[in-house]
């Protein structure tokens, strides 16, 4: 089936349900190959945190080359979560590359009409861009099964309880790895994510939309000099325009800690006409530790005039309802 035609909403983000114990998740590969030994570790997680996690049908699946299925496979495994009644969340194993080949395939229709938590980090990033532009839906940017939850202290307990329990006004800060690169303060939609992923969107159906947002953005495996291009980039695109704040995250996955301030020397030269506040250093994405949970599509307030004590605070809630 072909992609809808439909345009967002402009009321206000779709917010799936929350997440109750017991809750049934599908897991999912829209992308590369995941490891079967690292998705069982994962799902024995989910299992004994109270989840039921369910393992869609070509979630293993190898090839061809190094995606997980066919497009056909791995549309089929989206469409079907979506579609499931008794689904009540979807989860990624992994990124790696492959979800962009999914998006003129994708019945966003029928996934707006079943609004569902939908969590995934890296390459995954298209689809947050082109389910928030199509069906309005608040998306997650957060742990996947064979990346975080298969590891030790891989997963951030309180920003994932505060996603997907219900409830606004919680907020992150220096504990979280937050920190000021250019003081001030604002408000805006949350949205973002894989740097290289976003970059790769402009010029085609399915580019970011990004208007008055606070803009999150993080990668792996990035130089100064590609953090510095790819800014440019957005910058000469007009992305970054009506942008009102811009958040980094961990850069250990992208320089050795004796380059982080060539690095974000880099940053602040390529965004050196861009007016509002910056931050860097968020715990989340690809990162080593705890994965924060980010909803995507929500209102937050970024808050950078003290130094000492960054914060982001979340202005509404991500989900439907809220779990005691």
């Amino acid at each position: 089936m072909t992609t809808s035609e439909e345009g967002a909403e402009t009321l206000g983000p779709i917010r799936p349900a929350a997440l109750r114990r017991g809750a049934r998740l599908a897991v999912v590969s829209p992308a590369s190959t995941p490891k079967p030994e690292l998705v069982q570790r994962g799902m024995e997680w989910l299992q004994k945190v109270g989840y039921e996690p369910v393992l869609s049908p070509h979630a293993l699946a190898r090839g061809p080359l190094y995606y997980a299925g066919t497009i056909q496979e791995r549309v089929a495994d989206l469409h079907a979560a979506f579609a499931d009644s008794s689904v009540d969340g979807i989860l990624c194993t992994r990124g790696g590359w492959g979800s962009a080949e999914l998006l003129p395939y994708l019945d966003t229709g029928m996934i707006k009409k079943n609004p569902k938590v939908f969590v995934g980090y890296s390459d995954h990033t298209s689809l947050h861009c082109w389910l928030h532009k199509v069906a309005n839906l608040v998306t997650f940017y957060g742990p996947m099964v064979a990346a975080d939850f298969a590891r030790e202290g891989g997963v951030h307990a309180q920003s994932w309880q505060h996603c997907f329990r219900g409830g606004s006004g919680w907020t992150l800060g220096r504990a979280d790895g937050l920190r000021v690169l250019r003081a001030g303060a604002t408000d805006g939609v949350l949205r973002g994510g894989c740097l290289s992923i976003l970059a790769e969107t402009l010029g085609t159906p399915y580019a970011a939309e990004v208007k008055n947002s606070v803009l999150f953005l993080e990668d792996i495996g990035t130089k100064p000099y590609q953090w510095d291009r790819m800014l440019v980039h957005l910058r000469y695109s007009g992305l970054l325009d009506t942008v009102r704040g811009i958040v980094f995250g961990d850069m250990r996955q992208c320089v050795a800690a004796e380059e982080e301030d060539y690095l974000e020397r880099a940053i602040l030269h390529s965004l050196r006409e861009f007016a509002g506040p910056i931050a860097i250093g968020l715990s989340c994405g690809h990162v080593n530790g705890a994965n924060i949970t980010l909803p995507l599509g929500v209102q937050v307030r970024l808050d950078l005039n003290d130094m000492s004590d960054p914060q982001i605070e979340f202005m509404e809630e991500a989900v439907r309802g809220q779990v005691d």
